[in-house]
């Protein structure tokens, strides 16, 4: 399969492994931002792969972990307003808020209904035009887009009553507020693919310039995450950081302006609070005033209880790369895939799924 099985060559990712190992001579720390390449990573074997002196951490990278406790508590909120559609994507069912989960909410006799793109939860506004349809908008770059365009459709159809509950974050501000904090030291970073086919490659230029710390940006398959690797160890061997694209099939410098223009016309930047790391200036995206009428946030009141977060839970020291799932007391004895008790356990890329799933070079 054309852009699959050439990306899974063994003899081409044995001689990866060798270089890798034949040019790192010094320990390094390198963070994976996506949960995408955290499961690949697990799935490959990757950090079995790569010599003793490569350190890979998981980094906050899954959009279902960092949506913030109350936000969800207020998305539950919203769920039990009379006349009110929730639709959201299916891992945010699932992940427990303070004191409830959508699934409950569905379970108590809420209209909760899973989509899988925008358009379906247009269509269940359309079909249903004596509701309030809300979508949960979670996701990075790669999904602001999408939500942008539904809003547009919205307006141009005049579907009056959908609404969007803007959870959606921007990746390069929690990357400065990591490296800002200083809680742990990295030398390199493999930067997500899918956000960068949309943003490109410039938005990470602080990183070396500011932080001297190596960027590459990586796709998803076996051996372009070796490729990554090699091209973080050179340039820390050789201390000159940057930032390179190993995803060229993929993602351009520019990215994708189509996208981002969508992006701009119908969000503006603003905070946003990121589970385990707070508050985080211009790393939100919020509905812009022009086009309030279909903003949630501005169009319901519901009351919140103070939040709270689950007992012994660590997913925020795992989000921040401050700890594995492994060091976390709950991790396989308590939480699982089928009883968990945090959101990266939850999520299809949460890093807690991801060990329970695949395993670590720790269990073996």
């Amino acid at each position: 399969m054309k852009f699959i099985d050439e990306y899974q060559d063994s003899r081409l990712a044995k001689g990866l492994v060798s270089r890798i190992a034949k040019h790192s001579t010094q320990s390094i720390r390198l963070m994976e931002f996506c949960g995408g390449h955290t499961h690949a990573i697990l799935r490959y074997g990757i950090r079995q792969l790569v010599p003793e002196t490569v350190e890979m951490r998981s980094g906050p990278g899954c959009p279902v972990c960092v949506t913030a406790t109350a936000d969800l508590d207020k998305a539950i909120a919203l769920a039990h307003l009379p006349h009110v559609i929730i639709t959201t994507f299916g891992d945010m069912m699932r992940v427990p808020g303070s004191y409830s989960s959508l699934q409950q909410a569905k379970a108590e006799g809420r209209d909760v209904r899973i989509v899988y793109s925008t358009i379906d939860a247009l269509e269940i506004a359309e079909n249903n035009p004596e509701k309030s349809v809300i979508f949960i908008g979670i996701g990075f770059e790669t999904t602001a887009p999408t939500i942008a365009a539904s809003v547009l459709k919205a307006r141009r159809e005049r579907i009056t009553n959908f609404y969007v509950l803007s959870l959606n974050k921007l990746t390069p501000p929690v990357m400065k507020a990591l490296l800002d904090s200083g809680e742990i030291k990295l030398d390199g970073i493999v930067c997500p693919g899918h956000v960068s086919v949309i943003i490109g490659s410039h938005p990470y230029e602080f990183i070396p310039e500011n932080y001297g710390v190596a960027c590459v940006i990586s796709g998803f398959e076996p051996l372009d995450i070796l490729l990554c690797v090699d091209k973080l160890v050179e340039q820390i061997e050789r201390g000159e950081p940057k930032v390179e694209i190993a995803y060229p099939r993929g993602v351009h410098p520019e990215g994708n302006g189509k996208a981002r223009q969508l992006m701009e016309d119908v969000f503006e930047i603003g905070e946003a609070n990121w589970r385990g790391v707070g508050i985080v200036p211009q790393s939100g995206l919020r509905v812009r005033g022009k086009y309030e009428q279909f903003d949630a946030d501005k169009a319901f009141s519901v009351s919140l209880k103070p939040p709270r977060e689950p007992k012994g839970c660590r997913c925020g020291d795992v989000i921040r790369g401050a700890a594995t799932p492994l060091e976390c007391g709950l991790f396989r004895e308590v939480c699982t895939p089928e009883s968990p008790v945090g959101p990266c356990m939850v999520s299809g890329e949460g890093a807690c799924a991801a060990y329970y799933q695949y395993g670590t070079p720790e269990d073996s």
